[in-house]
């Protein structure tokens, strides 16, 4: 068959497939015009993750998994900014690993509020600059983020999602020769992690600058042509440097989990949720052995515990972080509940990614 014939073919796959796209937005408003009047909201991240995954179980062509999820994610922003504009704050700048976790999630087509705290990410929420937050919340290399956690606790708004991403770097350049690079831009946790590469590919006396951000990296490469900047391809592909290697990080098992923020917490339950509460207890023997016992008791899996400082008064004295498997309105977790009120906070309750 010749090219114009699979071409025309093409097109009338196109047209069809623009027809059920406007047949599903139509359906998505009414949809809409029905959460509007129960004053439900708009997200709905456990609905999102059952459509994705029925159609990957479906998937007998071409398309993997990440491309199914791609495409529809950005269904899914176009459906969800004709039920309601929304902008998504997160930590900036444009072209951050939270920007692209953000786009992943909520697609190209939203609105996004880059800024250059997770403060102010919790702020611009709680004043409604933003319908949503994205911000991280631990990377399997370095650990929790503190300050996330801190304002956690401060903070009344909710977990409502959590958003795992890969970290890759990329090494973007203007040069197209290693040798006459003189510079590499950079934030410091990302030469600690790409350190064989740079070690590999360039000599001792290559000047190796920290900046705040890798996504700052690339606007310092794209003004020098002697320079390069160690970044994620999103940040290198935005300001349209080219990059000269990929996935150049140490580690293959570099991930990050993010989480999305939102000023109403997710009362619907999916096939597989994931809680997080901070824990608050009093100072005795075996009072936390006594606290973890009851989730032993209750059959909830405990994905994970973490002591933060409480910041209160002069004594060492701590708050715990836990994620545990299930819905917060789950029986189970009730029990529990109604016995350590005052000692918990709930966190929020959301479909389990990771």
């Amino acid at each position: 068959m010749k090219i114009e014939e699979l071409r025309t073919k093409i097109d009338k796959i196109d047209t069809k497939i623009l027809k059920f796209l406007n047949d599903r937005m139509d359906l998505v408003h009414e949809i809409g015009l029905i959460k509007s009047a129960a004053k439900e909201s708009v997200y709905r991240p456990e609905r999102e993750k059952e459509i994705i995954e029925r159609l990957n179980s479906l998937a007998k062509g071409k398309l993997n998994k990440e491309s199914i999820k791609a495409i529809f994610q950005e269904i899914f922003a176009v459906a969800r900014n004709i039920e309601l504009p929304e902008k998504i704050s997160y930590l900036g700048p444009e072209g951050s690993f939270t920007h692209q976790a953000a786009e992943s999630n909520f697609g190209s087509t939203s609105k996004y509020l880059p800024l250059n705290s997770i403060k102010s990410v919790f702020s611009s929420v709680q004043s409604k600059k933003a319908k949503y937050g994205i911000i991280p919340l631990e990377n399997n290399q370095e650990g929790i983020v503190q300050e996330t956690i801190d304002l956690l606790g401060q903070s009344t708004l909710k977990i409502i999602a959590e958003l795992p991403m890969s970290i890759t770097f990329s090494f973007a350049t203007r040069s197209n020769v290693v040798d006459k690079i003189k510079r590499i831009y950079s934030k410091d946790i990302a030469f600690k992690q790409c350190k064989e590469f740079i070690r590999n590919y360039f000599s001792d006396d290559i000047d190796c600058i920290p900046v705040n951000s890798t996504s700052a990296a690339v606007n310092y490469a794209d003004k020098q042509t002697d320079s390069a900047a160690i970044c994620s391809r999103f940040a290198a592909v935005q300001k349209n440097v080219p990059i000269l290697f990929d996935k150049i990080e140490d580690s293959t098992n570099n991930h990050t989990r993010f989480v999305t923020l939102s000023s109403i917490s997710n009362k619907i339950k999916s096939k597989s949720d994931k809680t997080s509460i901070l824990v608050n207890l009093s100072d005795g023997h075996g009072v936390l052995a006594e606290f973890l016992q009851e989730f032993h008791d209750a059959k909830i899996n405990l994905t994970k515990l973490e002591s933060r400082p409480a910041k209160k008064g002069t004594d060492f004295k701590y708050v715990f972080y836990i994620d545990f498997e299930g819905h917060y309105l789950d029986n189970n977790f009730q029990i529990i509940y109604k016995r350590y009120n005052d000692n918990i906070k709930l966190l929020g309750s959301y479909p389990r990614m990771i």
